[in-house]
């Protein structure tokens, strides 16, 4: 006996619910029928927005290495320092764990968020050998999100708790604005990819 052919949820019509994973028809209802929560759009996202805010990313990533992220006044003088830059400074003077944790949230989950992001773009352009790690992937850079901004507010709480006047006094430089648009873009290129591309290019299992 010749086994049918596995058809997809997808050649079927049927989306799943977000919130109980009751596959159902958005043609026919709005809303899932079992927990009424509404029903995300038959379609495919498409790439454009993903390009877009991850380019507008590494643009204003470029600006945010090269202008001061800190700017510190003593006595009158005030000294700049870089992201790279201030965490060289960190371990001259024995903060190890600390320009650590400045270089790996700002220079190396950055860049890893971006070849990420572009890895799944491009690998939606042909079947996934395995779709399980690149969903992995994605849950990755949507968790680590919420932490890339952890350089700006470091910044901007020394800023609001160093204020002596003359005597010393903390601000943040040009880059902390850049950075921020920098990780806001990644994070909108991130929300603006759909995983259920993933998906499209893997072959169901056989019977």
């Amino acid at each position: 006996m010749i086994a049918a052919a596995i058809r997809t949820a997808r050649e079927m019509g049927l989306v799943g619910c977000h919130v109980c994973g009751r596959a159902d028809r958005p043609a026919a209802q709005r809303r899932c029928g079992r927990c009424g929560a509404r029903l995300p759009a038959e379609g495919r996202r498409k790439l454009d927005a993903v390009w877009a805010w991850l380019a507008t990313g590494m643009v204003f990533y470029i600006p945010a290495n090269l202008y001061p992220m800190l700017l510190a006044g003593q006595f009158g003088k005030t000294t700049e320092s870089t992201i790279i830059g201030g965490a060289i400074d960190l371990v001259s003077h024995g903060a190890y764990a600390v320009g650590a944790i400045v270089l790996i949230a700002s220079v190396v989950i950055p860049l890893a968020k971006f070849w990420v992001i572009a890895h799944l773009a491009l690998l939606t352009r042909r079947p996934a050998r395995d779709p399980h790690r690149a969903l992995r992937y994605y849950a990755v850079v949507e968790f680590i999100g919420r932490w890339s901004m952890i350089d700006v507010f470091v910044v901007a709480i020394l800023a609001a708790l160093v204020q002596l006047g003359f005597f010393a006094n903390l601000a943040p430089g040009p880059a902390a604005a850049f950075f921020a648009l920098s990780v806001a873009a990644t994070m909108f290129s991130a929300r603006a990819f759909d995983p259920r591309l993933i998906w499209d290019g893997a072959s169901p299992a056989k019977g």
